[in-house]
């Protein structure tokens, strides 16, 4: 594929963003504030480059984005290589994310489940063990959205099948909401 064809693709993904996912982003923005108001916590989890994106978008929330202000309660589940391997090892590579969603998570608490097929085991694992736990679930996916579109309050379903065009915009969305996060919490010294 050439450059301008990979980038023809890219605008093409970006400029159907707003309208397709535009309430739903604005939903999500909506429940993580209510989430970080009520003192509960915002869990990230995904394979692959979308794990890079959910340490990515949990750093950005803890640390910060652009502005100055107080640390935002954000926790990738992709980081922990000992917990990841005891776990897969002990129970099998579905549950990395689900155990912990069971010892982490409680009411109130908010899970990004990221997956561009939106069919990726361990994240469906960890999203069912969410509703257990009573945590509000957030899907990041494109396509058609898979078993995750369904399973999660929230969908944010990104209107292709290429994944490197799904991924980009997921981080440009997840952008977006850090900012927006950040906006609504105000300037305040760290």
């Amino acid at each position: 594929m050439t450059l301008h064809k990979t980038i023809q693709e890219h605008i093409q993904a970006i400029q159907q963003l707003e309208e397709v996912c535009g309430d739903d982003i604005r939903q999500a923005a909506d429940l993580c504030q209510d989430a970080l108001d009520g003192g509960n916590k915002l869990f990230f989890c995904g394979n692959g480059g979308s794990a890079a994106d959910c340490q990515h978008l949990a750093a950005e929330l803890v640390v910060r984005f652009t502005r100055e202000r107080q640390g935002l309660s954000a926790i990738a589940l992709t980081t922990d290589t000992s917990i990841l391997t005891a776990c897969g090892n002990d129970y099998g590579y579905e549950r990395v994310f689900a155990r912990q969603v069971q010892a982490l998570g409680k009411m109130g608490d908010v899970l990004f489940a990221f997956s561009t097929s939106g069919n990726s085991d361990n994240v469906l694992a960890a999203v069912r063990e969410a509703h257990e736990q009573g945590m509000f679930t957030i899907g990041f996916t494109g396509g058609d959205g898979g078993e995750l579109a369904e399973l999660c309050e929230i969908c944010i379903n990104v209107p292709t099948e290429v994944t490197a065009r799904i991924q980009e915009c997921h981080i440009l969305l997840g952008h977006w909401l850090c900012d927006e996060l950040e906006r609504r919490c105000g300037d305040v010294s760290a």
